[in-house]
This record gives structure tokens, C-alpha cells and sequence, in this order.
């Protein structure tokens, strides 16, 4: 599936991620692609839509995990490259051992 954008978030602890997908897909017209706990208490969110949508997404969704917890990282690929997009995961994810 080819997406125009797709906006990563990385928190520690599950219920700043979870506020964090629910605030970005109330704020921006984007899809929650996927999450994955990647141990250590630390889980990724991913969401895509148009570079734009992305971008507020991911602003309302760190401001929303910072009131509930610890956000690590966010970051925004515009345009990814479809051998990137076989790397995000889709649905949930458990850690990778």
C-alpha cells in the first residue's frame, strides 16, 4: 500500500501511546497503521496520511503522551520508499527477541 506519509511515535509505557494514537486520529485525517512494543516498556505507533495530516497528527499526539507519560521520539517520513514500508509494522506487534 503505497502511503504519502507516515508519522512515527515512539513512547515508554503503553498509555502515552495510546493517548497518543487517540489524540492524532481525532486531530488529523490519518490511519493508525501500527504498534509495537518493542520492549524495555518502550512501544512505536505509526499512522499515515498526507504529509500535512501527519504532521498535526504527530503534534497533537506527542503533546497528548507528554501529559501521561514519556515520549522518546517522533519523527515523520514523507514519501517513504516502498522497500521502507515493508519495515513498518502492521497491526500490533509484539517485541521482535
Amino acid at each position: 500500500m503505497k502511503m504519502n506519509a507516515v508519522g512515527m511515535i515512539e513512547t515508554k509505557g503503553l498509555v502515552g501511546a495510546i493517548e497518543a494514537v487517540d489524540a492524532m486520529v481525532k486531530a488529523a485525517n490519518v490511519t493508525l497503521v501500527g504498534m509495537e512494543k518493542i520492549g524495555g516498556g518502550y512501544v512505536s505507533v505509526f499512522v499515515q496520511g498526507e504529509v500535512g495530516a501527519v504532521k498535526a497528527a504527530l503534534d497533537a499526539g506527542t503533546a497528548a503522551a507528554k501529559k501521561v507519560g514519556e515520549v522518546v521520539s517522533i519523527h515523520i517520513i514523507p514519501r517513504p520508499h516502498e522497500e521502507t514500508e515493508t519495515l513498518i509494522p502492521r497491526g500490533f506487534v509484539k517485541s521482535r527477541k
